[in-house]
């Protein structure tokens, strides 16, 4: 039952997360309306506004028809351009940017709505399009229907226009930086409020596990649902540790969970329903992954096939900030759960481990470039120099800046460029 459950939410996020969501539902809206209208063409009172406004309304059948071909070509070609700029703005972002952007490029509700909506207006045409035949040589039977097709196609004119700015602002990679940031710092301001004032090294909590146990994947650990513990389990006092952090990449038989008092064997392997673990890092939005993405950006612009040091430093700027707030994050974290006896521990990604999938690639690639340089090592002492982040992550930062002050020492020729970037750490 509850893995059932759990196959059951996965496929509601796929459906949620799906391109073609929104305009499904847009078009079945469109269908029943079309229904709709063709039902009540020959009420009284749709008979009464024909008669008040008769020079919006279509008196003839062949004349009807005309309209609603034309409506229906039209919106169509309208529908093909836009995907074929949804195709060409994925393919200029993956080559320039990163491949990782694109799930989130595709999953613009705004696009989608407006896909939804032409889909939606051809359905509507198209229905009362065949119901011209059914009503056979009898004039003015789609007279109202017409009208409201016709209205559906020029405000498609305008959502074209919309769409047009949209996607054109949507490509344009400081946009992309923007909102990526923006995404990250809800995420993490909600995990630091989440956390609250409880720190788990200041309370009575053993390290000693009855049990530790191991993956059955290997993949990107997303989360525990906690819905899906077995009601003995919840019932009864213990705490649950979840080893690693989210986003981390686990392979299979590594330790996942540590378990402090005994149960049974048929509640152990209930646990390993409560977990998520993905073969994509990316296909849920989380702090760590928005990071990890700037990261990519910014060595994707450092590569010599782009050679775009300003998009570099921008994605520097943000993921400064964003390490500043993930860094405020205590190490561990207990979750509050209602109705429930269990304790959970999360545990955060570590300062040294955040330093390794995300500054060291920038690091790595941005040694020999002065200017790129200077701005990552402003950005590791402005956060060094916080008396908000946590204390044990100093060391971690100290430690990157060193490196990066040993690899400058080493690529960077001109004394100049290199005195002027190392003065950073003398102030």
């Amino acid at each position: 039952m509850k893995s059932t459950l759990k196959f059951l939410k996965r496929v509601k996020s796929t459906v949620f997360h799906s391109i073609a969501f929104y305009p499904v539902l847009i078009s079945a809206g469109f269908f029943f309306l079309a229904i709709t209208l063709l039902f009540v063409e020959n009420l009284e009172v749709i008979n009464a506004l024909k008669k008040e406004v008769p020079y919006l309304l279509v008196q003839d059948n062949e004349t009807a028809r005309t309209i609603l071909s034309t409506l229906f070509g039209g919106i169509l070609s309208l529908t093909v351009f836009s995907f074929t700029m949804v195709m060409v703005v994925l393919n200029q972002a993956s080559s320039n940017f990163s491949p990782r952007l694109l799930p989130g490029l595709i999953s613009n509700k705004k696009h989608q709505i407006i896909l939804g909506f032409y889909i939606g207006t051809i359905l509507y045409t198209i229905i009362v399009l065949m119901s011209l035949g059914a009503y056979g040589s009898s004039t003015d039977a789609v007279g109202f229907s017409v009208m409201v097709a016709a209205i559906l196609g020029a405000f498609c004119i305008g959502l074209f226009v919309y769409f047009i700015h949209s996607i054109s602002q949507s490509i344009q990679i400081h946009n992309i930086i923007d909102k990526i940031y923006a995404s990250c710092t809800k995420l993490l301001e909600k995990e630091r409020a989440d956390q609250g004032d409880n720190d788990v090294e200041n309370q009575n909590v053993s390290n000693q596990y009855w049990k530790i146990l191991n993956s059955e994947k290997t993949g990107y650990y997303r989360s525990f649902d906690v819905t899906l513990l077995k009601n003995s389990l919840k019932n009864r006092e213990n705490i649950i540790e979840i080893i690693p952090y989210v986003d981390q990449h686990i392979w299979k038989g590594d330790p996942v969970l540590g378990i402090s008092e005994p149960i049974s064997e048929e509640e152990l392997a209930s646990l390993h329903i409560c977990l998520y673990i993905l073969s994509n890092r990316h296909e849920d939005d989380s702090g760590v992954g928005g990071m990890i993405k700037l990261t990519e950006v910014a060595v994707k612009a450092l590569s010599p096939g782009i050679n775009d040091p300003g998009t570099a430093i921008n994605a520097i700027s943000k993921l400064g900030q964003l390490v500043h707030q993930i860094l405020k994050i205590q190490p561990k974290t207990i979750e509050g759960i209602v109705d429930c006896e269990i304790t959970i521990i999360h545990n955060k990604i570590s300062a040294s481990e955040l330093m390794r999938i995300v500054i060291e690639p920038i690091r790595v690639y941005a040694k020999g470039d002065s200017t790129v340089s200077y701005e990552l090592l402003s950005a590791l002492i402005f956060v060094r120099n916080s008396k908000d982040i946590y204390p044990r992550y100093v060391e971690a930062l100290q430690d990157e800046i060193m490196s990066l002050s040993n690899d400058l020492k080493k690529n960077i020729s001109n004394n100049r460029d290199l005195k002027r970037i190392l003065e950073l750490l003398e102030s």
